[in-house]
C-alpha cells in the first residue's frame, strides 16, 4: 500500500463550498465573509443578536502529555474527534487555533492535523490563511513605531529608553532578532537603545484578541497595554500614546473567526493563535463561543500538554470567559510515553513494557491535574501506530483504570472519523452526565501572585516549591501596587517537562520552578512568569522544515507533511 503525506492527502480530498458547510450549522449567506471559495469569515457581532439567547452546546477540551520527538497527534485527535461526533448524528463544531509560520518552517511542518483527520484547505490554513498574524504583527508593531517616534519628537511623556517593555514582533523562528540595537546612523534615524523581537504568537496583541468580546473591548484592552515607564518609574500605556485606535482598526477583520471544514466536512472555526509555552495557548474566546452556539457540542483543543494548554485554557480563558468543559480527552501515545521513560527515538517501534511503565507516570499526572486539581471528568485518548502491541496497550488502559479513566483506542490518522467512533460514544457518555459545579480552578482571584505561581508549579507541575529571584519579586511587588494583584496568571515554561527543564522526562520529583522575571500584560489582563530558559521568539533547527517545501510550475506545494 503506497504511503500518502498529509498534504497529499489534504490535496486529493473534495471539499464543500464554505457556504454549504456554514448552511450545515444554520449560518446564511449574508453572514459570511468569503475568503475565496473554502474559507470565510464570520461576524462576532451574532453573538450579541441572532443567537444571544440561544443554548450553550457542551465544550469538549482536548489536551495531551508532554510533548515528545515521538508526537502525540492532539490536533489529530481533535479533528478526527470531531468528525467522529457528527458520524455518529451529533451537531458538533470544531475550534482550533491557527498556525505559526514559525514552527511551519522550523520543527513540526504544517498543523492542521494529520492523515484522514484534518482541517482544510491545508495549506492556505499553514501559509498566511485570512492574514490574521499579519495584522496582529502590523498592530504590535505599530506600537513599538509610535513609541520611538515619540521619544524622537521630544519625549513628552518622558519615556525612559531603557525601560521600554515593548518589543517588535516578527511570525517566524529566528534567533538573530531576539536582543538587537536599533536608532543606529545618526540624530536623524532615531534615538539608539537596545531593542529585540518576539514572534508573533508571543504578541499581547495576539493574546488580548483572542480574550477580546468585541472590537470594543479589544480597543480598550490595547489602549490598557504598557509599553515601559517613564524616567519617574510610572507605567506608560498604548493610551498614553494615543495608539489603539490605530491599532485596533487594523484588527477590525482579525477579530471576526475563519469558517473552514474538515475533510470530512465538519466545520471547524480556526482562529488566533497564542503559543502554549510563552503565551495562553488557546484559541479566540469569540471561535470558542460560536462553536458551542452553533454545535451541540463544541471540539477545541488547548496547547501542548494538560500542565500548560489545559491549565491555562482552565485558568486564564473559562476565568475571563465563564466556560467549563464537560468533558477533557488526554492524548497520548504508546510511542511517546516510551520516550518518556528513555528510549531513543529510533528504538520506538519495538515492544517495550519496562520503558513503558517508566513513561506512564508522565500520562498519569496529567490525568490526575485534570481529575484532582481542576474536578473533570476524563477519558484518555490513546492515538494508535501499527507497532503498538497488545501488551503495551493493556498496560496503559491498566495504570488508567487504577486512577477511574477510561482509555478509548483512536484510529483517526488513518480512519478519520470511523476510527475516532469508540472515543466520541465515550465522550459523550461523560459529557452527557458531567456535573459543571465540581470544577475548580487551580487558585482564587484574591491570591497574591506570588502565591497563585505557587500553586500553579505544586499542584499542576508536582513541583516543591518555587524559587522567584529578586528582580522578579520586585516586578511582582511592582505590578501589585499598580493594581493588577488579582490577575492571573500565565507561566512561561518549556512543553517538554512537567519541570522547567526540558531534559527531566516522564514524572520528575524533587524539583523547584525558578522564576526570573515577572510581567504585566495589561491588555491581555494577565501576569506572564518566565521560568527556565524559556525563549519568546525560537529559532530554527539545524535542518529547518523549510528546506522541504516547494512549488511547482501550477503552484502546487509540496513538503508540508
Amino acid at each position: 500500500m503506497s504511503f500518502k503525506s498529509d498534504i497529499e492527502i489534504a490535496q486529493s480530498a473534495e471539499m464543500a463550498p464554505i457556504g454549504q458547510v456554514a448552511q450545515s450549522i444554520g449560518l446564511s449567506e449574508d453572514e459570511l465573509e468569503y475568503y475565496g471559495k473554502y474559507k470565510a469569515k464570520v461576524d462576532y457581532n451574532l453573538l450579541k443578536t441572532k443567537y444571544k439567547d440561544a443554548p450553550d452546546g457542551k465544550l469538549i477540551l482536548v489536551t495531551a502529555i508532554n510533548p515528545t520527538p515521538a508526537g502525540e497527534g492532539k490536533t489529530t485527535t481533535t479533528v478526527g474527534l470531531g468528525d467522529a461526533l457528527r458520524r455518529i448524528g451529533k451537531k458538533t463544531v470544531i475550534a482550533l487555533r491557527e498556525p505559526s509560520l514559525g514552527p511551519v518552517f522550523g520543527v513540526k511542518g504544517g498543523a492542521a492535523g494529520g492523515g484522514y483527520a484534518q482541517v482544510v484547505p491545508m495549506e492556505d490554513i499553514n501559509l498566511h490563511f485570512t492574514g490574521d498574524f499579519h495584522a496582529i504583527g502590523a498592530a504590535n508593531n505599530l506600537l513599538a513605531a509610535m513609541i520611538d517616534n515619540h521619544i524622537y519628537q521630544g519625549n513628552q511623556l518622558k519615556i525612559d529608553p531603557r525601560r521600554i517593555t515593548w518589543r517588535r514582533c516578527v511570525d517566524m523562528n529566528d534567533r538573530q532578532l531576539r536582543f538587537i540595537t536599533d536608532g543606529l546612523g545618526g540624530k536623524a534615524n532615531g534615538m539608539p537603545r537596545e531593542d529585540g523581537y518576539d514572534i508573533t504568537v508571543a504578541s499581547e496583541v495576539m493574546a488580548a484578541l483572542c480574550l477580546a468580546s468585541d472590537i470594543l473591548d479589544l480597543k480598550e484592552r490595547m489602549g490598557r497595554i504598557i509599553i515601559g515607564y517613564s524616567y519617574e518609574g510610572t507605567a506608560v500605556t498604548a493610551h498614553d500614546l494615543k495608539a489603539e485606535g490605530a491599532m485596533t482598526a487594523l484588527l477590525k477583520d482579525a477579530l471576526k473567526p475563519n469558517l473552514v471544514q474538515t475533510l470530512e466536512k465538519t466545520p471547524a472555526f480556526i482562529h488566533g493563535g497564542p503559543f502554549a509555552n510563552i503565551a495562553h495557548g488557546c484559541n479566540s474566546v469569540t471561535a470558542t463561543r460560536m462553536a458551542l452556539k452553533l454545535g451541540d457540542y463544541a471540539v477545541t483543543e488547548a496547547g501542548f500538554g494538560a500542565d500548560l494548554g489545559a491549565e491555562k485554557f482552565l485558568d486564564i480563558k473559562c476565568r475571563m470567559a465563564g466556560l467549563v468543559p464537560a468533558c477533557v480527552v488526554i492524548v497520548a501515545t504508546v510511542r511517546a510515553l516510551k520516550s518518556h521513560g528513555g528510549v531513543d527515538k529510533a528504538d520506538l517501534n519495538a515492544e517495550n513494557l519496562e520503558a513503558l511503565e517508566k513513561g506512564l507516570p508522565n500520562l498519569l499526572k496529567h490525568i490526575e491535574n485534570v481529575t484532582n486539581v481542576w474536578g473533570l471528568p476524563a477519558v484518555v485518548a490513546i492515538n494508535a501506530f501499527p507497532t503498538d502491541t497488545k501488551a503495551e496497550l493493556d498496560l496503559v488502559e491498566q495504570k488508567c483504570r487504577e486512577l477511574g479513566v477510561n482509555v478509548a483506542l483512536s484510529e483517526v490518522w488513518a480512519k478519520g472519523g470511523e476510527g475516532g467512533v469508540a472515543l466520541a460514544e465515550e465522550v459523550l457518555r461523560i459529557a452527557d452526565q458531567s456535573d459543571p459545579s465540581q470544577f475548580r480552578f487551580t487558585y482564587d482571584d484574591d491570591m497574591g501572585i506570588a502565591q497563585k505561581i505557587e500553586a500553579i508549579a505544586t499542584k499542576v507541575y508536582g513541583a516543591d516549591g518555587v524559587d522567584i529571584l529578586p528582580a522578579a519579586k520586585r516586578q511582582i511587588r511592582q505590578i501589585e501596587e499598580m493594581g493588577f494583584g488579582k490577575a492571573p496568571v500565565c507561566m512561561a515554561k518549556t512543553q517538554y517537562s512537567l519541570s522547567d527543564d526540558q531534559k527531566k522526562k516522564g514524572r520528575p520529583q524533587g524539583f523547584r520552578i525558578t522564576v526570573r522575571n515577572v510581567k504585566i500584560s495589561a491588555g491581555a489582563g494577565f501576569a506572564v512568569a518566565l521560568t527556565g530558559d524559556i525563549m519568546t521568539l525560537p529559532g530554527l533547527p539545524k535542518i529547518p522544515a523549510a528546506e522541504h517545501i516547494d512549488v511547482d510550475a501550477q503552484g502546487k506545494i509540496s513538503g508540508l507533511f
